[in-house]
């Protein structure tokens, strides 16, 4: 059936922007939840969106803050709702960047909650909504499952106790985790600053303290770009640690310094300190203590209701089993025991690090050759 066809037997459709990738088009549809999926149309650019008969009927997805500036004026222009979307907080076993398919995905129709600069859904519920007692308990319970589970956003590293040297003893240990330097929360939410420059700030404001970097691990596996040579981190800090979990890096400090990663949020999660100079979606709710103001922001929250929102109210999520929509509690208990199966299976951990091995592999050809060509991956 055409485009065209399509577009007059349903009368409307989701056309959709920055899903270039095949497997970002297979992994979307899913949490769209739309019975009719012949109308879900996935265009390189505007005009061919045009071609394809987009109207003030339907509904435009992009990916990420994907710079899309025509299809904003054209969306504006002609009155076509806009949202955006991005991985959740709690997303897969594996990274993102190896094409591991996501449980967990966020479809905002203000802005992005990674993007400080203008409102997004997650900042309205943050602001105005009211949390009920059912709520805010759910909130507490997920918060314990998380913290006695060990859980983050990516969850392939094994989770082990870190022995630090005797300079570390009677010190403040401070956590300062590596970020995606190209990421577009660090374009949008850090206002110029990079991985080097928060390791300069915590260094300068505590320098008695026993400073701890942890590069990223999508850094680490050579699938983007950022922080990972250990004499410049040196420079700031006492350790680089590499192979641990997230859990077991927030367990052994007793602050976090950050600019707008996650592992902020894990950190308010397992009751640490969060000191933030950017503008992370959890800043400016009276939990951190943050070096910069955003306005809109002016509203006290307990961690219960950050929780909630941030977990509950806001992300879409499916069954890694049925691929059908569930509650965040659901999605979680099945992404436990996939985490298990994978510590403790060893024929699987082989499988899949066999596979995880090769599509890096692929995927550093596919850059070589584009970097060759002249064109950006």
């Amino acid at each position: 059936m055409s485009a065209k066809k399509r577009y007059f037997l349903f009368n409307f459709s989701k056309t959709f922007f920055g899903f270039s990738i095949a497997w970002k088009r297979r992994y979307i549809t899913p949490f769209i939840n739309h019975k009719n999926e012949n109308v879900l149309l996935f265009c390189s650019s505007l005009q061919e969106a045009i071609a394809k008969n987009l109207n003030s009927n339907d509904t435009i997805y992009i990916w990420g803050r994907k710079n899309e500036a025509e299809v904003y004026e054209y969306a504006k222009a002609n009155n076509i709702k806009i949202c955006i979307v991005e991985d959740g907080f709690i997303r897969s076993v594996s990274l993102g960047s190896d094409l591991t398919r996501p449980f967990s995905l966020v479809i905002d129709t203000q802005g992005i909650y990674f993007d400080p600069s203008t409102p997004s859904d997650l900042e309205k519920i943050l602001a105005e909504q009211t949390f009920d007692d059912s709520l805010k308990e759910r909130a507490k319970s997920l918060i314990l499952t998380i913290v006695k589970t060990k859980f983050s956003k990516y969850n392939g590293i094994e989770h082990k106790k870190i022995e630090l040297d005797a300079n570390a003893k009677g010190k403040k240990i401070i956590l300062v985790p590596g970020q995606v330097e190209d990421d577009a929360s660090i374009l949008l939410g850090a206002y110029g600053q990079n991985t080097l420059d928060l390791l300069s700030q915590a260094r300068e404001s505590c320098k008695d303290a026993y400073i701890i970097y942890k590069p990223h691990p999508d850094v680490l596996s050579g699938n983007r770009k950022g922080l990972k040579d250990s004499s410049v981190a040196l420079r700031y800090c006492d350790l680089v640690i590499e192979n641990y979990s997230i859990d077991s890096c927030i367990e052994v400090c007793d602050e976090v310094h950050t600019l707008t990663s996650l592992s902020g949020f894990d950190a308010l999660l397992r009751g640490k300190k969060v000191f933030v100079y950017g503008m992370p979606f959890y800043a400016g709710w009276g939990l951190t203590k943050d070096k910069l103001n955003n306005e809109r922001r002016n509203r006290e929250l307990t961690l219960e209701e950050l929780v909630a929102a941030t977990l509950l109210l806001y992300p879409r999520y499916i069954h890694p089993k049925t691929l059908q929509p569930c509650q965040a509690e659901e999605m979680l208990s099945e992404m436990i025991k996939m985490q298990q199966h994978y510590f403790n299976s060893k024929y699987y951990k082989f499988i899949y690090d066999i596979k995880r091995f090769l599509i890096r592999k692929i995927r550093r050809t596919i850059e070589y050759v584009l970097k060759k060509r002249g064109k950006e991956c």
